[in-house]
């Protein structure tokens, strides 16, 4: 008996959904390693006597955290809403000024190793989304999208 393999179709994926899918992982796996972090001693004693790393519990610290946060979160449905230059332009600058908000989380942990692998891995996923959104594909104007001024004078009434 002899069985067909058919090839499986690799469908190209939009950039959207590339750069909300990244963006996603990225929460998850920042949600991931705070959770975890719980795990580490005297972690939830500190939290307990109202400190957090160096950071007095205030309604401060909880409103920046959640900033922090939300704007991450906001970036899945930014990615999949925006019109494509607004989409790329606010992909490229919230990456990158995640890389340092990042590279922070690493300091002063004591446990380097879990730490030092989050912070890389959440590293290679703002890398990805630069990437994304740096390589973003463009489409080569045609005969019919360029406007005249004639015909760009009608359009404005």
């Amino acid at each position: 008996m002899r069985t067909r393999h058919h090839a499986l179709a690799d469908e190209r994926i939009p950039v959207r959904a590339k750069l909300a899918a990244t963006w996603t992982s990225f929460m998850f796996l920042y949600a991931y390693v705070d959770i975890l972090n719980f795990f580490t001693p005297g972690v939830i004693e500190d939290i307990l006597n109202g400190k957090v790393f160096k950071f007095d519990l205030s309604q401060t610290f909880a409103t920046t955290a959640l900033t922090l946060m939300a704007i991450p979160i906001l970036m899945v449905v930014l990615s999949m809403t925006l019109p494509a230059r607004a989409n790329r332009i606010t992909n490229l600058i919230v990456a990158a000024l995640y890389v340092p908000v990042t590279a922070f989380n690493v300091v002063g942990g004591s446990w380097l190793f879990f730490y030092g692998l989050g912070v890389v891995l959440e590293l290679i996923l703002l890398a990805l989304i630069v990437r994304f959104a740096w390589t973003w594909p463009r489409t080569a104007p045609s005969a019919t999208m360029t406007t005249s001024p004639d015909r760009e004078a009608l359009e404005m009434t």
